[in-house]
């Protein structure tokens, strides 16, 4: 008989899962009956999520960039809901603006999240994995398909994070472990809403064809997700339709460039833009991590 439900029982972590994606990501999972940890910086918002899951759910504030931090953390959920079978990178922040006037702090906090971030949450859970012949997930982005200009640490962290889990799947598939790439399309949450505040960014998305600049419902978008976790799915496309853009996907750079060339002055002479730093409430957080960092930093930059 086949297992109609192969998750149920199992644990799941999720990292970036205060509130937006990750939690509706966490919601499903828990809705296949997985024991749910939720990683995140804001531990209010994890404890609302983990108050309205079915399932036990632990939380557990993590800086996800943070390599001694993340194995501790990855040690007690271990210890405490058990090996993980599914791990789901999804962490992650964005700013907006020209590169030429970005804030390099900002701009390498991106990075640190989006890519190094996903690297250090596969490195101290893969043991678990490993025991579980178990699946991660790296939560992507269409920005990997054709970056956007006034996106350049975004659209580079996701198509580096992409990259890493093509790599990942490469040296673990004799082993057991599966890893997938989801490709994420305008989700309703609080990082797009904050780009739609920018006129720059906001008229650059209406440039697309319809289609590709609907905003979809946060919940759709992490039910698709949860059903390439069901399957172990090697890509998962939000939404589906995003299949049929691989084939055409080198063509994206260079239709971005053009649409570039022929749009952007007259957007900039309308609204210049300068840095938009960190979007969202999650960015807001990053935002004063940032500034406490600097802050305790001395003269030289060292603590």
């Amino acid at each position: 008989m086949v297992d109609v439900r192969p998750l149920e029982g199992r644990t799941a972590v999720v990292t970036g899962a205060a509130r937006g994606l990750g939690a509706a990501i966490a919601q499903e999972l828990a809705a296949r009956g997985m024991r749910v940890a939720l990683l995140g910086r804001d531990t209010d918002a994890l404890d609302g999520v983990a108050a309205g899951l079915p399932t036990p759910a632990r939380v557990y504030e993590a800086d996800v960039t943070d390599d001694r931090a993340m194995e501790r953390t990855a040690h007690r959920i271990r210890q405490e809901l058990g090996a993980p079978s599914v791990v789901v990178a999804n962490a992650g922040i964005a700013e907006g603006g020209p590169f030429e006037r970005s804030d390099p702090r900002t701009w390498r906090r991106v990075i640190e999240v989006n890519l190094i971030g996903s690297a250090v949450t596969a490195r101290v859970f893969l043991p678990a994995l490993l025991d579980t012949r178990g699946y991660f997930l790296q939560i992507a982005s269409t920005a990997a398909f054709g970056a956007a200009p006034m996106m350049s640490a975004y659209c580079a962290s996701k198509a580096g994070a992409e990259s890493f889990a093509h790599s990942l799947r490469a040296e673990l598939a004799h082993r057991g472990v599966s890893v997938g790439v989801a490709y994420v399309h305008w989700t309703d949450t609080s990082m797009i809403r904050d780009v739609e505040r920018y006129a720059v960014l906001r008229e650059l998305r209406a440039h697309m064809p319809p289609p590709a600049r609907r905003i979809h419902p946060v919940g759709q978008v992490a039910a698709w997700i949860a059903r390439g976790v069901d399957r172990r799915s090697a890509s998962v496309y939000a939404p589906p339709w995003l299949r049929l853009a691989q084939a055409v996907r080198p063509l994206f750079p260079p239709a971005v460039t053009l649409l570039s060339r022929r749009q952007l002055p007259r957007l900039l002479r309308e609204a210049p833009l300068e840095g938009t730093g960190l979007l969202g409430r999650g960015g807001r957080i990053e935002e004063d991590h940032l500034a406490r960092t600097a802050r305790d930093a001395g003269p030289d930059g060292r603590p």
